[in-house]
């Protein structure tokens, strides 16, 4: 337990470069928007069937698989960009201009006659994206020094904070736009370009964190690179922790949002189907969600401050699974927009807990020569199971024959193998969190 006064721990927030990595979480979550829970409103009203809006989840997966060529980013220099913005910030904008670009392809396409053609842009959108998180995470953690646990933890917070900036709060605009008579969904798309341009100045006047920033490294050969950039990384992490240790935290990293994620990408097609309006999912959905979550990521780094990280997730990790059954109620009373507003408050409160515990733990377990490869390997394996096993979760809902209630109460289960884990290794992983807290001293 720290002796610190509770209010002194909110003076972090008065460093900018805090709030920096708000704009560039921001930055991260907002494709989620292009290709979820727009995408899913927009297929939906075309009439496409659960299963098949589920499995346009799968372009999801870049997000698990971005470990692969987290090396490139984290060493690779892209000629003039490099030199003008630095390592991770021309990564950043090179990505950014490709989400533009297929973004500003949307607004062109007629879905009903082009659907795999959406389907090929939604994929070029996820990979972008998923690549430019490789250099956002890296930005994030090095922006802070070694001994900078608190503003490291603060960070955590703010970009769990910017994501849901990012996802909630603009990707309220469209649900509000959209009408289907003066705006559409292609409409839609041209507003977020517009928006995607806006953040590309963001990236161009920020700082790199050059102070920070490991140093690029050039190798001889293939066999070098392979070895230094990747191979290495990956067995520093077990030799570090031990394999029973490293398997184990995998696993529980692996578990612990898979529940979250089903949830999460058949929402939108159950707000429609329960008979909500695109102006209840705006406002409750989005608005009210982006708030809540600012606020608890917030209150929710200062309790983890004191609390500690495993405790955090074991907390928010119960709380999370209860807040699903919210929605098991609503599906069985319609659409009652009070339900709703209850929800979405107990969910966002949840999910931000949760998330910045996540984010805390994960960048605990970096170890800074290897910041970009190893946060995008254990970032990405939680992605893989929020991902690809809940593209097919329309498939759930259709087994189910429709049944929300059911399958809410099945997604609050799915939290309580990552908990038992978490149970299992909470010595070993308090030990290390103390260790950790020792060495910034």
């Amino acid at each position: 337990m720290s002796e610190r006064p509770w209010y002194q721990d909110f003076k972090v927030y008065r460093e900018p470069r805090v709030w920096l990595i708000f704009g560039f979480g921001l930055i991260s979550g907002f494709p989620w928007v292009l290709i979820g829970s727009m995408l899913s409103a927009w297929l939906q009203e075309e009439g496409l069937s659960r299963t098949a809006i589920g499995l346009f989840g799968v372009v999801f997966v870049a997000y698990s698989i971005n470990f692969s060529w987290s090396p490139l980013v984290d060493r690779f220099r892209i000629p003039l960009l490099h030199r003008w913005l630095g390592q991770r910030r021309s990564w950043i904008a090179l990505c950014l201009t490709g989400i533009l670009l297929a973004t500003a392809a949307l607004t062109r396409i007629d879905i009903t006659s082009q659907l795999t053609l959406v389907a090929l842009l939604a994929l070029a959108i996820a990979v972008l994206s998923a690549t430019q998180d490789v250099a956002i995470d890296a930005f994030r953690i090095e922006c802070f020094g070694p001994h900078e646990a608190r503003l490291q933890s603060a960070g955590a917070a703010m970009a769990t904070a910017g994501w849901w900036t990012g996802y909630s709060g603009l990707g309220a605009l469209p649900f509000f736009m959209v009408d289907g008579i003066s705006w559409d969904w292609q409409d839609g798309y041209l507003l977020l370009t517009g928006v995607l341009g806006l953040q590309l100045l963001l990236v161009i006047f920020a700082r790199e964190p050059h102070r920070y920033a490991p140093e690029v490294r050039s190798f001889h050969n293939v066999t070098d690179w392979l070895h230094n950039a990747v191979i290495e990384p990956v067995t520093e992490f077990f030799r570090r922790n031990g394999w029973q240790l490293a398997a184990g935290m995998l696993a529980f990293i692996f578990l612990f949002k898979i529940g979250e994620a089903f949830l999460g990408r058949m929402s939108i097609v159950f707000y429609k189907e329960v008979g909500f309006t695109n102006d209840d999912i705006a406002v409750y959905s989005k608005i009210i969600t982006w708030w809540v979550t600012i606020v608890f990521a917030v209150l929710g780094s200062m309790v983890n401050l004191r609390l500690g990280i495993v405790k955090g997730l074991m907390i928010g990790g119960i709380a999370m699974a209860s807040s699903n059954l919210m929605f098991a109620w609503i599906a069985g009373v319609g659409p009652d927009t009070n339900l709703l507003l209850a929800a979405v408050l107990i969910d966002g409160f949840t999910g931000a807990w949760s998330t910045v515990a996540f984010v805390a733990f994960i960048s605990l377990l970096c170890n800074r020569a290897f910041t970009a490869t190893q946060y995008a390997l254990l970032a990405s394996l939680g992605n893989l199971g929020r991902t690809l096993l809940s593209s097919y979760s329309g498939m759930v809902v259709d087994w189910l024959d429709g049944d929300w209630q059911l399958f809410f109460i099945l997604t609050a289960l799915m939290v309580l193998p990552s908990l038992l884990i978490l149970f299992l290794l909470r010595h070993k992983l308090l030990k290390l969190e103390t260790s950790y807290h020792r060495s910034q001293l």
